[in-house]
């Protein structure tokens, strides 16, 4: 599935993905391939993309996610790349 991180200042990440886990303001989410269309607001947290390469882990908070048509999209009013300790 095809996936896009957007934040105010740039765009984190657009690529392919098996998997996605994003914080929900109701908890997490975790959307797979071929998903049904979902529209929700983001909450704060640890959002991860899984991809072929290995995982991808972005802080965000605000926004909203949507996919649709096996596309997500995340729009966060907050992100950045979470780097590994």
């Amino acid at each position: 599935m095809q996936v896009s991180v957007v934040s105010p200042e740039a765009v984190l990440f657009e690529g392919n993905a098996t998997s996605v886990v994003v914080p929900a303001h109701d908890g997490l989410i975790g959307i797979l391939p071929r998903h049904a269309s979902m529209l929700a607001l983001l909450g704060r947290g640890l959002m991860t993309v899984r991809t072929a390469e290995g995982d991808r882990r972005f802080r965000v908070g605000g926004g909203f996610v949507q996919v649709r048509s096996d596309v997500v999209r995340v729009v966060a009013e907050q992100a950045g790349v979470e780097t590994a300790a």
